[in-house]
Order: C-alpha cells, then structure tokens, then sequence
C-alpha cells in the first residue's frame, strides 16, 4: 500500500464527511424557510443533490475497489472524470451560498433579536465553509492524481486503465538506459582480444645443412704434364 493511496482514501473520507455536514445543514435551512417563508435557498437544493451524489459514489468507489480487482469504477481515467464533475458542482454549491449570503444578510449574522434569523444566517456561512472545503480536497486530489499519470505516462508507463491501488506512478522507465558505471568498475563482459596466431617451423624432413656420409673423401694428387726428351 503506497503512501498516495492512503492519502486518496484520506481525502475521499473527508469530502464524504464534509458532505454530510453540508446535506444536514442544507436541509434544516429547507425546512426553516418553508416553514416561515415558504420558500428555500437554491443552493441548499444543489447542495443536497451534490451531497447524494458524493456520499452514494465516492465510499462505492472505495468499496469496490477493496473487494473487487480490475473494475472500472477503479480506474484512473474514470476516477478523474467523476472527481471533476463532483467538484465542479460542489464549486458550484459555494458560489451559490456566498451569493446568497451576500444577499440576504449583507451585515452578517447581527440579527440578535432573531434568534432563527441569526440561525439560518450561521448555517448558510457554515454551508459555505464545507462546500469549499470539500471542493478544495476533491481538486487537490485530482489535480496530483492528474500529475502524477503524465509523469508515469512520459516515463512510459501507461496507468490510465489502471487502479490506483495498483499504480506504481514513480516507476523508472523500461526504456531507460542504465546508470553510468564509475571508471575502473565496469560490470559488463570483457571485451574478446584477437590473438594473431604464431606461425610455428614446420620439420619437412629435408635438411638444408650438407650430411656426413661417414668416409673422408680421398685426397687429390697433384698433376705433372709429361715431359719430351731433347734430341
């Protein structure tokens, strides 16, 4: 379990806790205002159905990851579309409280003689607080879980189809030379020397060298021409 999957499955249990908070609130605000003036906040009905939509996905997400390998509600592509379209709406949600907090209680909550006045002013900035919240969590989470896949993807590892509980998003590069080996500590195989081959002297069975036949050759006499007698 790498330390950004436990950092997912952190920042998914938070906007499903600040989710809750806000469909409660949203729906007290509901129920005061058609009780008193028979109307509601826009943004307490997004809120609402922003909520729902968080609390019933996001733990199904995790859910189904645990329990089921390969599934594509577990896949990074998946996962970071849904993602941008919850904080979208939760965005969404906030702007629409601020909006019409501005409205309805420029001065803020000095409404002392009011107490459900002052009430309803509170929980409108309290809606407020938790939809950024959830909003900020759920775009940061997108936001490093989109870097982190270009990176892996520039590196060649492709995760898009991938969990994120199976991702390795950091892994070096297949394709990637090795390291430099330092001078004088090369692992690899040597290189092979050519060897000239030394030409030997073969014995032809002939030699150069004169033979002693074993018997002196005879000496040689010296020659005197005959000599004619004188008349």
């Amino acid at each position: 379990m790498t330390v950004f999957y436990v950092a997912r499955v952190i920042a998914l249990v938070l906007s499903v806790v600040f989710s809750l908070i806000v469909m409660g609130l949203s729906a007290h605000l509901i129920s005061v205002t058609e009780e008193y003036y028979a109307l509601y906040f826009v943004f307490c009905a997004l809120g609402i159905a922003t909520a729902g939509l968080t609390v019933l996905t996001v733990p199904a997400m995790l859910i189904i990851d645990v329990l089921r390998r390969g599934a594509f509600t577990s896949m990074v592509v998946v996962e970071l579309v849904w993602l941008f379209v919850l904080w979208v709406l939760w965005v969404a949600t906030a702007g629409e409280a601020v909006s019409a907090g501005n409205f309805y209680f420029p001065s803020g909550c000095v409404y002392d003689r009011y107490p459900t006045v002052n009430q309803a002013c509170r929980e409108i900035q309290a809606v407020e607080a938790f939809a950024f919240l959830a909003f900020f969590v759920l775009l940061g989470y997108t936001i490093v879980l989109l870097v982190f896949t270009c990176i892996a993807a520039a590196r060649g590892n492709s995760l898009w189809l991938k969990s994120v509980k199976e991702s390795t998003f950091l892994a070096p590069s297949s394709t990637a030379p090795p390291p430099p080996q330092p001078m004088g500590q090369y692992q690899g195989s040597a290189t092979p020397q050519y060897q000239v081959p030394v030409q030997q002297p073969q014995y032809t069975g002939a030699s150069s060298h004169p033979q002693y036949s074993g018997s002196p050759a005879p000496p040689q006499q010296p020659y005197y021409p005959p000599q004619t007698a004188s008349v």
